[in-house]
């Protein structure tokens, strides 16, 4: 195995999915950061992928692109961590809810920015009342502090939907509300936030 060096930019959440699932592998990784707002660090990221997306990651001469795939291959590298849960029946249930986040909530994403700063309080845009119904549905099905009883890719997935929402003052009532606040004081969300404020300048809200 190469050396691991995972590429984000500032103000991606889907890099910080990406680095809670490394650091639920246990795996020895660095981190490449590009500021996405300097014209000349767009510009080298872009030559050093053509797409200009991030996250990536490279493991020696392999790369992997895209969150939900850096975390499947996480997942066949470290099989003993359970990244994803045992039984199949789950494991199928946890893989679809993950999809589910990566491809939808477009209007929750789109009308409720992520941003890093103090948080504020808003009335939830009509236009998000529907997935946040959505949410709540799929959050109160959490078994605990994680959705099935060991931290795992789903609750790296939605880390940051918690803390997107809490961001806006809204809080999810019942076992739903439970599952977000524990996903918040959640120690490795908690490491993952820090090391993003101390990398990134403060996110207005600009972030998808």
């Amino acid at each position: 195995m190469g050396s691991l060096v995972l590429t984000v930019g500032t103000g991606s959440t889907w890099a910080m999915r990406a680095a809670l699932v490394l650091g639920l592998s246990g795996l020895e990784w660095q981190e490449q950061v590009f500021d996405l707002e300097d014209t000349k660090a767009l510009a080298r990221l872009k030559r050093l992928a053509p797409a200009g997306l991030v996250p990536w990651l490279d493991d020696g001469e392999l790369r992997i692109h895209d969150s939900l795939a850096i975390a499947e291959y996480l997942h066949e590298l470290c099989p003993e961590r359970r990244l994803y849960p045992v039984a199949r029946a789950e494991r199928a249930l946890a893989r679809s809810l993950c999809a589910e986040l990566h491809s939808g909530f477009g209007q929750i994403r789109s009308r409720l920015p992520f941003f890093l700063g103090a948080p504020t309080r808003s009335e939830p845009p009509v236009e998000t009342i529907a997935e946040l119904a959505r949410l709540q549905t799929l959050w109160a099905q959490a078994r605990g502090p994680f959705y099935f009883d060991e931290a795992g890719i789903i609750d790296a997935f939605y880390a940051v939907m918690a803390y997107r929402l809490a961001s806006y003052g809204i809080a999810l009532p019942g076992q739903a509300g439970a599952y977000q606040q524990a996903l918040l004081a959640w120690p490795l969300w908690q490491e993952t936030l820090v090391r993003a404020r101390l990398q990134w300048p403060e996110l207005a809200r600009s972030s998808v």
